[in-house]
């Protein structure tokens, strides 16, 4: 068996060692060609792919049986018209626990104000009482692995948890919510919003102006998913106007953020450059080897993106 590795040199350090491993533990005799032009694509018999290579024509690639993605977004790849071969998206263990640590933190951080004593300057005693969890209407826009791992943290902690998703799910301690009429049922005096979403046609500017103002005053906004989810223009305003209070972004239309962007300057907002969660190499190469072990093995992929509904 022939396996592509396509991606940039710095990805390959990090797998090159840890995916024979992976592939001896599941039983797989394959080798592992590390190139973005390789010769005689039609040898391969499976592509390991960043969205960051430099190959974009996965058409000489004729006796492909699957793409693995390693990434979670596929938003820049899904609409390749020469990706004709079965697309698996990252689902990796490692990337959902650093997803929900990164989002109970920022959320435990508005919950309790920690801002009002880590950044303060002077010397006043300030007392107050922080609100329990229970007291706290949190709300998390998709339902997907990182948004039910989300959510259910959170729920355990004894959140007023809400979420959303495009189609009806069920989660425990959750209430759930789904459709366009359930997307305002889940954002309506919301005081914290966590942006879970994949970036599609239907979530672009998902929260536009009329939506933030469904929000509790005050309320702030999370986004670890895609910075296209929300309209910035219409971000900056609420946080002008006081309506919100506070949002913490980890994405961005444009990456790295530029430094004439007014999110650098704003004082309500945290801007963190896409560290939210990333791909772990030490996990990933196993959620691999074992999609190739079904594909040999002639059972279900796991995690095949759905093209029509581009995640």
């Amino acid at each position: 068996m022939n396996v592509l590795f396509s991606a940039p040199d710095d990805e390959w350090d990090n797998y090159g060692d840890l995916l024979p491993r992976a592939f001896a533990a599941a039983g797989i005799e394959a080798e592992i060609t590390h190139s973005m032009a390789p010769e005689a694509p039609e040898r391969f018999d499976y592509i390991i792919y960043a969205p960051s290579s430099e190959m974009k024509d996965f058409a000489p690639f004729t006796n492909v049986k699957a793409v693995m993605n390693l990434w979670a977004g596929v938003e820049s790849i899904v609409g390749n018209d020469t990706l004709t071969q079965p697309l698996a998206r990252m689902v990796d263990p490692g990337l959902t626990e650093g997803m929900v640590e990164w989002c109970l933190g920022h959320v435990m951080r508005h919950h309790l104000g920690f801002d009002r004593d880590v950044c303060r300057r002077d010397a006043v005693w300030d007392y107050y009482v922080p609100n329990l969890a229970r007291e706290r209407k949190v709300t998390v826009l998709g339902l997907g692995e990182l948004g039910q791992a989300v959510s259910e943290t959170l729920s355990g902690l004894n959140f007023q948890l809400r979420g959303w998703s495009r189609s009806a799910k069920e989660i425990a301690g959750v209430d759930c919510h789904s459709g366009e009429a359930g997307l305002a049922e889940a954002l309506a005096g919301a005081e914290i919003v966590v942006l879970l979403l994949p970036l599609t046609a239907a979530t672009e500017d998902l929260m536009n102006a009329e939506r933030i103002a469904l929000l509790a005053p005050g309320a702030v906004v999370i986004n670890p998913g895609r910075g296209p989810l929300i309209d910035d223009d219409a971000l900056i305003a609420a946080l002008d106007s006081g309506h919100l209070s506070h949002a913490t972004l980890d994405v961005f239309r444009e990456e790295p953020l530029p430094e004439s962007h007014p999110f650098w300057a704003h004082e309500k907002v945290t801007v963190t450059p896409h560290v939210a969660s990333a791909t772990r190499a030490v996990t990933a190469v196993g959620v691999i080897a074992e999609n190739i072990r079904r594909g040999e093995a002639g059972e279900d992929f796991l995690h095949l993106v759905d093209r029509s509904l581009g995640y």
